[in-house]
């Protein structure tokens, strides 16, 4: 799918026209035609335009013959199994001096905000600082999703603390396995934007019209919050990581202690249940019985059964087994 904007005096609009210069080409899961398509009209490379379409590829950089490649890690939700699942997904920032395009497997809420928000503060034709603003929102968003992952993390422990069930222990097994996506992503993005800030790519603004990132001054600040952003993300992913795997070892053993006081205490009432059964069964026989010729035998047992029974209540209840 091939979605084509640009920026104007009443802000982001869509225009159908993919060669003209300053548009910004946002491309979702795009055929082959499709990338043939925009690769033809904005002069980009078509090699260029298909990295983020392998959803094994690392975030890197490349950069030759007047375009850059900035490959980055995306996060994504996605259901699982009727949870909510965190992950990551290629993005690729295509640019070169006619437009920039953003090439993606699916939807991604980054690129959805910028649609959605047509007069923030983002030019199309402001390339450097539209691939920056980008970079940005993906920390935020990084950050955004790591609350979440630790107010889920939080009910889930509420829950753990009166049940015996399995299905919360996969929960969490779900959201640590997504904060090792998350720091995997986000030390690969870090790596990159270390790569932008010492690299030559983007260079001060000479006059030089052939110039694929120009950096002006607020750029240079604004990619180091970018930075900034990210490394908070990256603490913030180890610190939840190191509270879910102690968790995870701490539930299951209070699980499998909840279970062994079920059982102790299923034990305890099985041997209540089994003295009346075994003095009753004495008297069941077809032998000569004491107290077989009085007629009060019946309730004599009765009493004796019961009295025995709330001996060993009492004996279990001082050794905490009932």
């Amino acid at each position: 799918m091939i979605r084509v904007f640009r920026t104007t005096e009443e802000g982001l609009c869509t225009t159908a026209c993919i060669a003209e210069k300053g548009v910004w080409v946002n491309l979702v899961n795009p055929s082959q035609e499709e990338l043939i398509t925009v690769s033809a009209q904005t002069g980009l490379s078509l090699e260029l335009l298909q990295a983020a379409l392998d959803e094994e590829e690392r975030p890197r950089i490349e950069s030759g013959d007047g375009e850059i490649l900035v490959l980055i890690a995306v996060p994504i939700t996605e259901g699982t199994n009727g949870s909510l699942l965190y992950d990551t997904i290629p993005l690729g920032i295509v640019i070169n001096h006619r437009a920039l395009v953003t090439v993606s497997l699916q939807e991604t809420p980054i690129m959805e905000y910028f649609e959605a928000n047509p007069r923030a503060s983002f030019a199309t034709f402001k390339k450097t600082r539209f691939l920056l603003q980008i970079l940005l929102r993906t920390a935020t968003l990084y950050l955004r999703y790591l609350r979440e992952i630790d107010k889920k993390t939080n009910a889930i422990e509420e829950e753990l603390q009166r049940s015996l069930r399995n299905a919360e222990l996969i929960r969490l097994l779900n959201l640590e396995k997504s904060l090792v996506y998350f720091t995997t992503a986000l030390r690969s993005n870090e790596i990159v934007m270390e790569k932008l800030l010492r690299s030559k790519l983007l260079r001060p603004k000479d006059g030089a019209t052939n110039q694929v990132l120009a950096m002006y001054p607020e750029d240079q600040e604004l990619l180091e919050d970018v930075i900034t952003e990210n490394k908070q993300a990256i603490e913030m992913c180890q610190i939840y990581s190191s509270i879910l795997s102690g968790l995870m070892d701490a539930f299951a053993s209070v699980i499998s202690n909840n279970l062994n006081i079920v059982m102790k205490f299923l034990t305890s009432v099985t041997i209540l249940l089994t003295l009346p059964t075994l003095v009753t069964s004495f008297y069941g026989m077809n032998v000569a019985l004491p107290l077989q010729s009085y007629p009060w035998a019946y309730l004599a047992v009765l009493g004796g059964s019961a009295g025995l029974t709330g001996l060993a209540a009492v004996f279990l209840a001082k050794r905490n087994m009932l």
